[in-house]
């Protein structure tokens, strides 16, 4: 699965990823991570706040740093 985490490098985005990674490993999911911090990169993808989370080409979430278990569910929701 793909995953882009969208942000500007802050405290917040930095924290997505990781609770990306551990959720990948807490669910035995191969996952690659992409960061993306180029602001008008950030908005093709119809995020207007960071961080925002794009699961295999899908804005999932925005302006949120979700939690190891919010991000588990949208690995089962695939």
């Amino acid at each position: 699965m793909k995953v882009v985490v969208l942000g500007t490098g802050c405290k917040k985005c930095n924290d997505l990823a990781a609770n990306v990674k551990q959720a990948a490993a807490d669910q035995g999911v191969e996952v690659s991570i992409e960061k993306v911090t180029d602001l008008n990169q950030i908005m093709t993808y119809g995020c207007m706040t960071t961080p925002g989370l794009v699961m295999d080409g899908t804005l999932v979430s925005q302006g949120k740093l979700l939690k190891v278990e919010q991000i588990a569910k949208f690995f089962h929701a695939k």
